[in-house]
C-alpha cells in the first residue's frame, strides 16, 4: 500500500483519492480508544491504505464537545499543511460505511501487519529511559519516571529536528495528547505524527513527551512558519475559512492567540502548572 508520499505524479492527489474514492472496511485496531477502521480506498485504478475513525464511534469525553474528534484530526491536517512541515498524514472529512467521520492516509512501515491494521511504535527510536541525571548528546530531558521496585530513571527524547517542528505544531493545535506511540515513520524516515483528536481545546491542555525544548529560543525554520501561518489564520483567506467549517470561532481565535503568543515570546512553551504535562499512558 503506497505511503503518503508515493502517491504516483499524475494520478490523484492523496486527498483526491481519500474524498472520492470507495472505502472498502478490512479490519479494526482494537488498541484504540475510540473505533478506528483500517480500510482501503479505492478510485477506478488508484488504492491505498487508510485508516477510518467514524463520529458514531467516538466516546464522549467531558473536555470536549460530542462528536468534534473527526474535525480536530482535520484541523490539525490543516495546519500542519500550513506550516509547510507535512507532519500530518493526508486527511480528509467524509461520508463512510458507518456514516460521517475521519479519514486518513494509512502510513506504510516496515513491519506493518496489514490483516491486522498494526503500525509499528516510531517512538521507540525517538524516546528513552536512561540511568543517572543528564539525558547524555543528542537526547533532551523530559522528567523522571518510575520504573519499577521503587527505581526511576530519567524519560528523554532525541534532539531530532523532526521532533522539533511536530513540538511547535503541537503547541499551536494545543495538543492534549502527544504519546510516544503517535509517533510514526514513513518512507526515508520520514515522521509523521497521528492521533489528533484531542487538540484545539480554548483552554491550555498541551500534554506531550516532547517537553525537552520547553524555553529554548524557536528555530529560525519555526518562526518563518508561524509567520505564514499568521498570515493564513486572517480573516477572510482560506485556512481561517477551512477551520472556521471544522472549530467554533472561539476555538479559531484561540488558535491565532498562541500563534501570536509563540511569536512573542519567541521561544518553546513549557508546562503551564494547570494541567498534568505528560499523557498517560505515555506510550
Amino acid at each position: 500500500m503506497p505511503a503518503p508520499e508515493r502517491i504516483p505524479a499524475g494520478s490523484l492527489t492523496a486527498v483526491e483519492l481519500l474524498t472520492r474514492g470507495e472505502l472498502t472496511v478490512r479490519g479494526q485496531i482494537r488498541e484504540a480508544s475510540n473505533a478506528v477502521l483500517y480500510c482501503t480506498v479505492a478510485y477506478e485504478e488508484q488504492s491505498a491504505a487508510c485508516v477510518y475513525k467514524p463520529v458514531a464511534g467516538e466516546r464522549p469525553l467531558w473536555d470536549f464537545p460530542d462528536g468534534t474528534l473527526a474535525q480536530r484530526e482535520v484541523a490539525a491536517y490543516e495546519v500542519s499543511e500550513a506550516l509547510g512541515w507535512g507532519l500530518v498524514p493526508p486527511t480528509v472529512l467524509r461520508d463512510g460505511p458507518y456514516g460521517e467521520g475521519m479519514v486518513q492516509l494509512w502510513v506504510e512501515q516496515p513491519g506493518d501487519d496489514a490483516a491486522e491494521g498494526a503500525p509499528e511504535d516510531g517512538g521507540s527510536e525517538l524516546l528513552a529511559l536512561v540511568e543517572g541525571d543528564e539525558p547524555g548528546d543528542g537526547w533532551k530531558a523530559v522528567g523522571f519516571a518510575e520504573v519499577g521496585q521503587g527505581r526511576t530513571a530519567l524519560l528523554v527524547h532525541a534532539d531530532d529536528a523532526r521532533l522539533r517542528r511536530l513540538a511547535v505544531l503541537d503547541a499551536v493545535i494545543n495538543n492534549a495528547d502527544r504519546k510516544g506511540g503517535h509517533l510514526v515513520f514513513g518512507a526515508e524516515g520520514r515522521l509523521f505524527g497521528i492521533d489528533h483528536g484531542v487538540t484545539f481545546n480554548v483552554e491550555d491542555k498541551l500534554r506531550t513527551l516532547l517537553w525537552g525544548w520547553a524555553g529554548e529560543k524557536l528555530p529560525e525554520e519555526a518562526v518563518e512558519a508561524l509567520g505564514s501561518l499568521r498570515e493564513g489564520l486572517a480573516l477572510g483567506e482560506p485556512l481561517a475559512g477551512r477551520l472556521g467549517e471544522l472549530l467554533t470561532a472561539a476555538e479559531v481565535d484561540a488558535v491565532r492567540e498562541r500563534v501570536a503568543a509563540l511569536l512573542a515570546a519567541g521561544r518553546h512553551p513549557g508546562p503551564s502548572g494547570e494541567w498534568p504535562a505528560i499523557p498517560w499512558p505515555p506510550v
